[in-house]
């Protein structure tokens, strides 16, 4: 640990894409001060992903796969630490999100695998988990949970929003009077998921062509949106709900696109991401002078300019700003990790509709063998 309670942690985050596993090195404060260090990305194999896939939309997972899943994190941060050359003894902390399998808030339930004693074990390195259970369980929707980190990382040119294209889409509206490093924070944010991201399309995409995703959205751009089956989808009630509010991965399914061309099937659930980013403009405090998008969809050149003709303002990825759009979210959870150990908020009313602003995380200390 460096002076003025500055720590150095690893983030690490396997997102609703299914994609594999992002870590991120940071040194931060969990404030308003963040120094993005090294970081990387783990794979998934195919056969884990399948089985990883299996498990969506249930409450319990098995055993082995939550071992499996657990040592491939503990794998990445060995990757991740003699990548930047340092040693186990010199993170103060790592932040594990785990797996996200089951998320009903209405149940006050979300669960994300993943055995934070056993990966503080496997690395001698204190862990923060279970990050989003105590927001669940206080009446909040635990999701989304970047929002704070997005705060710290906002250029000047506020109102604007981030925009996370993962499985699940979500924003995080940021005012001009945000400051992380203030009590009043939540009072400057709003932040709530859109509608499914890249989820849909990468199910379509696998159950069409055995592939895991739309290349730059080659095959969307090649297909016609059909508008019957793009209202269908629209006229879900949780649209009209107001935010904050949260998805499940499992929530929508491509079953509307059913007798689609593979083309018109893509073209339509990605207008579906699209013009459900639309219709969440309506709940904004101000109109974003800009858009910053991170995730995977940011690489989706049919998404991205179908977004720039849909909101009306600068769509951007997020490189734009000198942040890696791939580890931004492992990053926040290096940084909410920090927070958790400082006894700071996690989320809030504006964030996740939590009553105020509300702790989170559990923490297992590393014990030497």
């Amino acid at each position: 640990m460096d002076g003025d309670g500055i720590k150095l942690a690893v983030g690490l985050m396997s997102g609703t894409s299914m994609d594999g596993i992002d870590a991120a090195l940071l040194r931060t404060d969990g404030g308003a001060r963040v120094e993005p260090l090294t970081a990387m990305s783990l794979p998934y194999g195919s056969e884990f992903r399948t089985a990883l896939r299996g498990t969506l939309g249930r409450e319990h997972a098995p055993p082995d796969l939550i071992h499996h899943l657990t040592a491939l994190h503990g794998q990445v941060v060995n990757e991740l630490l003699a990548r930047a050359g340092l040693k186990a003894r010199d993170v103060d902390v790592i932040g594990f999100h785990g797996h996200t399998v089951f998320h009903e808030p209405a149940k006050r339930k979300t669960i994300q695998i993943g055995d934070g004693e056993a990966l503080a074990k496997m690395l001698g390195i204190d862990v923060v988990y279970d990050f989003r259970s105590a927001d669940v369980a206080a009446g909040g929707e635990g999701a989304p949970f970047a929002p704070l980190y997005h705060a710290v990382l906002a250029p000047d040119d506020r109102p604007l929003c981030f925009l996370n294209i993962g499985g699940v889409a979500n924003l995080t509206w940021i005012g001009a009077g945000a400051d992380p490093a203030s009590d009043d924070i939540f009072d400057h944010l709003l932040a709530f998921d859109t509608g499914p991201g890249n989820a849909l399309i990468d199910d379509w995409m696998h159950a069409q062509k055995g592939l895991d995703f739309d290349q730059d959205g080659r095959l969307a751009a090649a297909g016609r949106v059909d508008q019957g089956v793009l209202e269908t989808l629209l006229s879900d009630e949780f649209f009209a709900a107001v935010p904050p509010k949260s998805l499940d991965r499992t929530d929508f399914t491509t079953g509307p696109a059913k007798g689609l061309s593979p083309e018109d099937g893509a073209a339509t659930l990605a207008m579906f991401t699209v013009q459900a980013i639309g219709k969440a403009v309506t709940f904004l405090p101000e109109t974003p002078r800009r858009w910053l998008v991170t995730g995977g969809g940011r690489k989706n050149g049919y998404l991205m300019d179908a977004l720039g003709q849909t909101l009306g303002a600068p769509v951007l990825p997020t490189e734009a700003e000198g942040i890696d759009g791939d580890v931004l979210e492992a990053q926040a959870f290096a940084y909410l990790a920090v927070r958790s150990l400082a006894g700071l908020p996690l989320s809030g009313p504006s964030t996740t509709g939590v009553s105020s602003p509300q702790r989170g995380g559990r923490l297992c200390v590393a014990h030497a063998a």
